[in-house]
Formats: structure tokens, sequence, C-alpha cells
């Protein structure tokens, strides 16, 4: 018998949320992890926020909302807070009810903003890594480092000298008149972005766009490529050989070498330096075309010996 194409409303439902999500769902074994970590974060949070006051969106909830915006590349908290609005399984790993109304978009970026200024962030990433669960699946000999630009959410108009007025210009274009910037000579030196100072003008190589951006930097464990350690700088030619560095450094506090693999972007010869120093063996690509490392014996026979072993 065919069914009808009948939209029926309940007044109630009896259903959890915890029932609509199927048991083996990956969420379900991330979310344990997450609940986990959040518990030992317990005091960070409490020292954030005042014991009087209006209350604020959970910073757990925060957090969790952070997740599934990185895991499913949603691209504003605007689609965020609508993908809450009607995805159950959302409001089940944020912890929010079925009844619940979804957060306005400002109020939220408003709250995680605040949060992600007392270091939350790299605090929450420590608990994750220090669960018995996540713990096990780490390798603590071989790591892989590499960097990214990040755009940054400025117009490229922005960038004005820095003696400029900043005022818009008076031809009637407004604030978003068109420019040209054909043969105007533009430096980070002299200039900079009236909505966001900290973003630098930056390419990616040879004859490619320069774009008002920053620069995030990661760390890896080999045996299975999870992040072990991040971070966000200023965009410039060193930044990444000098966040490696400050990444890897606690990890090299051993009595046992470590590895650290790199593209050719990290082989000069100072990096390279800075890692054997730290007794640290580097497996960088060499950059042939450009400025390198003196690699004559690119290796010492210890560190042969490791590679070999490895």
């Amino acid at each position: 018998m065919r069914g009808g194409d009948v939209r029926t409303g309940e007044l109630f439902s009896y259903v959890d949320l915890e029932d609509r999500v199927r048991r083996d769902h990956p969420l379900r074994a991330i979310r344990q992890i997450v609940n986990d970590a959040l518990v030992l974060l317990e005091r960070e949070f409490a020292a954030l926020y005042s014991p009087i006051g209006r209350p604020s969106i959970a910073p757990e909830k925060l957090l969790r909302a952070m997740l599934l915006q990185a895991f499913y590349s949603i691209r504003s908290e605007r689609l965020l807070m609508e993908r809450l609005e009607y995805d159950l399984l959302f409001r089940w790993f944020v912890g929010i009810g079925i009844d619940d109304p979804a957060w306005d978009h400002s109020v939220f970026s408003k709250n995680r903003d605040r949060l992600l200024e007392g270091d939350i962030a790299g605090k929450f990433l420590g608990a994750i890594l220090s669960q018995p669960k996540v713990k096990r699946l780490l390798s603590t000999d071989h790591f892989s480092v590499d960097g990214t630009l990040i755009e940054a959410w400025a117009s490229i108009k922005s960038f004005k000298p820095k003696e400029s007025s900043g005022e818009p210009p008076s031809d009637g274009g407004g604030r978003n008149a068109d420019a040209d910037f054909h043969g105007e000579r533009r430096s980070n030196e002299t200039h900079a972005s009236t909505t966001d100072p900290d973003a630098r003008l930056y390419r990616k190589g040879k004859g490619k766009e320069a774009k008002l951006c920053f620069m995030g930097h990661g760390l890896m464990e080999n045996r299975h490529g999870l992040l072990v350690d991040a971070c966000l700088t200023e965009a410039s030619g060193y930044a990444e050989r000098v966040a490696a560095l400050r990444m890897i450094e606690p990890l090299a506090d051993r009595p046992r070498t470590i590895t650290l693999g790199a593209d050719k972007a990290y082989d000069t010869k100072d990096f390279v330096k800075d890692l054997r120093s730290m007794k640290v063996t580097p497996h960088v690509a060499q950059n042939i075309n450009g400025r390198r490392a003196l690699w004559p014996s690119r290796l010492t026979i210890s560190e042969t010996l490791l590679v070999r072993r490895a």
C-alpha cells in the first residue's frame, strides 16, 4: 500500500537526541575525547569569567561548535548557526536541546573571541593530546612541519600609506571606490591595512599575486599524521623556520634524537644548524634553485644510522 505524502506535526517529541545518532558514528568517539579534555580545563574556564553578571555561552559548547565548523568546512559563523538550527547531529554534538534556539552569529563570534584571547585554543589542543586514546597514536620520534598562508579578512584597498589620514577619496566613490594600483610601489615598511594592521602583504612564490595574509604553521607526527602543535604568525620569509624551531624545541628535550621533515622552504644553513644543536636530525628537501644549506656531508654517521633504523 502506498503511503500518502502528508506532512504531520507532533506537539511533543519523546525521542532523545542521543537516540538520533547511530552508535557507530565517528563523532561519538570524538565527542567522548573532547568531553574528557574539557573537564581538565575547568579551572581555566573559571578564571576567564566573572562570577556575577549575565551568563554567556558555555565555553564547552563554544569549543564543540568550533570543532564542527572545522570538521565540516563551514566558512562563516552565520552558516554555522544556521546549521545548528536544523541539524540534529550538530545539536547533539554541541550539547544544546532539540527545542533550544541557536545563538545569534554575532553573539557567538564575540564569545568565541573572548575565549580564544585567553589562550584556550592551545590548552585545549594540549588536553586532547594528553588523552590516553590519542596519546598512543602519536609518534614521539619523527615529525614534519609545514606552513600555509591564511588570507586576512581585509581588502587590498585598505593597504594604504602609513602617513595617510585614512580618509576616503573625495571623488564621490564612497568607501569602496575603485582603485588603480598600477605603477605604485607598496611594501609593508611604508604601507599598512587600515582594517587589519597586523596583516602583511605577502606572495606565495614567483608569479603569484600578493595578498594581505597571515601565516599558519603546523607540526605533525609521522605515525598517523596527527597535528601536535600549531601557531599563527605574521607573514614573512623567515616565519616558517622560526615557528618550526619554536614548536620542535620542547619535543627535542630528551636523550633520544628525533627527526624533523620539511620542504625546500626550510633548506637554509642557519635552520639546519639550529636543528642539529637541539639534537634534531633534519630531513629537509634540497632547494636546488635558490639559497640552500651546505649539504656536502648531509648527515653525520650517527644520523645516517638513525635514518636507516627508521
